[in-house]
C-alpha cells in the first residue's frame, strides 16, 4: 500500500539507490511512476506492505518500509531489487554500485569511486567539510539526520 512519505514511522526501514548518473526530469516522472505502481501492489506473502519512495536530487532514489505494520520478507526484498535492476537496464545506470562515493559540491553531486575520493582529498579538494551521503543508513530517522552529514561526521572522515 503506497502511502506518503512523511506519514512512516521513523523506525521504517528504508534502502537508497544511488544512480551513477542524474536522472532527467522525463526520467525522474517515469520511474516515479514505475515506483508508485510497484509500492501501491508490494506484498509480502500477500500481506499488504506499507510503504514509500522518495527521489532526492534527481539521483537517489528512497525505498521505505514501515515493519510495524508488516514486516518485509527476502521475496519482497528480492522483488524490489529486481526492480531497480530494470530500472538499471532501462535508464542505462548503475544503481548498486556501493563503491562510489557521493558529495556535493555547491548544488551539484559528484559520484566518484572511493579512490578518486581519497585522491582529491590528497590533492586537497575535497575537504572534511564537504557534504557526503551516508548510503549505508537503515531507517527513516538516520535519513533525516544522518544521510547528508559534513565528511568529518561520516564514516568518510577516515580519509582525511
Amino acid at each position: 500500500m503506497f502511502v506518503n512519505f512523511d506519514s512512516l514511522t521513523d523506525s521504517s526501514k528504508v534502502w537508497i539507490y544511488q544512480s551513477s548518473r542524474e536522472f532527467t526530469a522525463n526520467e525522474v516522472e517515469e520511474i516515479s511512476q514505475v515506483l508508485k505502481n510497484f509500492v501501491s501492489s508490494w506484498k509480502r506473502h500477500s500481506k499488504e506492505l506499507k510503504a514509500s519512495y522518495q527521489i532526492r536530487y534527481n539521483q537517489f532514489v528512497i525505498l521505505a518500509v514501515d515493519e510495524s505494520y508488516n514486516g518485509i520478507s527476502g521475496c519482497s526484498i528480492d522483488a524490489s531489487t529486481n526492480l531497480f535492476k530494470n530500472i538499471e537496464e532501462k535508464y542505462n545506470v548503475d544503481m548498486f554500485n556501493k563503491l562510489n562515493v557521493a558529495f556535493k559540491n555547491g548544488e551539484h553531486i559528484n559520484i566518484v569511486t572511493l579512490a578518486d575520493f581519497q585522491k582529491y582529498i590528497k590533492e586537497n579538494k575535497i575537504n572534511n567539510k564537504a557534504i557526503v551521503f551516508n548510503n549505508m543508513i537503515t531507517t527513516k530517522k538516520e535519513l533525516e539526520n544522518r544521510w547528508e552529514l559534513a565528511a568529518e561526521d561520516s564514516w568518510h572522515s577516515r580519509y582525511f
